[in-house]
């Protein structure tokens, strides 16, 4: 098998951009969604990556998704609001709301922005890191844009793997961002090992005859995903997708459409995101200090036999990102000849011929 190839960040978000021009986005939407999705890729997020774009391109071609949405502002008080996205691509609602959210947050302190129509918008720590700029505190949560988990104990996927991220900023420390799945594995996770012919390990996905663990990842649909923790991963999931998408007016249980299906239905994904100002509770060059602080306590605390380092979340995220700014993205040669037969069929430049 061919090593991974090293694409420039610059030429992914180029070629990402006129994909999604040629879907029918706007030049300024394209842009957006295009910067949400590479940004993924150079955090580490590779699952909701440019590993997604053809698929996001195929729900604009089909109509499953708005290409010329009109996102508004339905509600809003001092320290809310509720969106609603028309449909279109869940990268700009979202991007929307995290930046409703800063704005309010600056005003109120705090805000809570929920979102309904909308769709799958990719990597929830690219959303939850807004705020992050703006001295504050940013959370992300969404009810996925399929069901692959059952309520706990139970053989029905009536839940999603929703995902949950935060972020809180530090000063020369990385700020830390947790970006996970209420699932063990996500979904993307798992297709990309479906892709790549590698096995799930045991734990991952239950049959949902037998209880018995899956480990091919091509044999998913004939199971359910497990989450986290347990009752307890089950119960956060339950608690994330009543937030993000019953209180929104949004799909949630057997409303669910699996957006990587066939057809042309509308998603109504739910989502919210909340901003916390730092500044409404102490100087932001003191927390900053403090978190520095903490961090550095806990790097340097007592370890395990056989743990080399303890980490935070984010530490990684600001290497990776680092790293893949400078020596580029590495793609499969299986997904760099998938995204130069999209571009085919748009009429654009295969990504093969950019980075030569």
């Amino acid at each position: 098998m061919a090593e991974p190839r090293r694409i420039p960040a610059a030429t992914l978000l180029a070629f990402a951009r006129d994909a999604f021009t040629a879907g029918g986005l706007p030049d300024a939407d394209a842009a957006v969604v295009a910067g949400a999705m590479i940004e993924a890729d150079l955090v580490g997020a590779d699952a909701h990556g440019v590993f997604r774009l053809s698929q996001y391109v195929g729900n604009l071609k089909s109509g499953r998704v708005n290409p010329k949405a009109n996102i508004k502002v339905l509600r809003r008080s001092p320290a809310a609001a509720l969106i609603d996205g028309d449909n279109g691509m869940g990268h700009l609602v979202m991007t929307r709301a995290a930046n409703l959210a800063v704005e309010i947050a600056r005003e109120a302190g705090v805000a809570w922005v929920g979102a309904r129509r909308s769709n799958h918008a990719g990597a929830a720590g690219v959303y939850a890191s807004i705020p992050l700029a703006h001295n504050m505190v940013g959370i992300y949560a969404a009810v996925s844009s399929a069901n692959h988990m059952a309520p706990w104990g139970g053989a029905e996927p009536l839940m999603g793997t929703n995902p949950i991220a935060v972020a809180i900023p530090a000063g020369k420390e990385a700020p830390v961002v947790l970006d996970i799945a209420t699932s063990v594995a996500s979904f993307g996770t798992i297709r990309t090992h479906a892709i790549s012919g590698t096995p799930l390990p045991e734990g991952w996905v239950a049959d949902r005859k037998t209880g018995w663990p899956i480990t091919d990842a091509k044999k998913v649909s004939e199971g359910v995903l497990l989450p986290i923790g347990g009752y307890k991963g089950s119960g956060l999931a339950l608690m994330i997708g009543l937030l993000a998408g019953v209180l929104n007016g949004a799909a949630f249980g057997r409303e669910v459409i699996d957006f990587t299906a066939p057809g042309t239905e509308e998603c109504n994904t739910g989502q919210f995101m909340i901003a916390v100002d730092v500044a409404r509770f102490q100087q932001p060059e003191t927390f900053a200090a403090e978190m520095d602080r903490h961090l550095q306590e806990l790097r340097a605390s007592a370890r395990l036999p056989g743990v080399d380092a303890i980490r935070y979340p984010g530490e990684e995220r600001r290497r990776r990102k680092a790293d893949r700014g400078q020596n580029g993205i590495a793609l499969t040669a299986q997904l760099i000849q998938q995204l130069d037969d999209l571009s085919a069929g748009l009429k654009i430049k295969p990504l093969s011929m950019r980075s030569r």
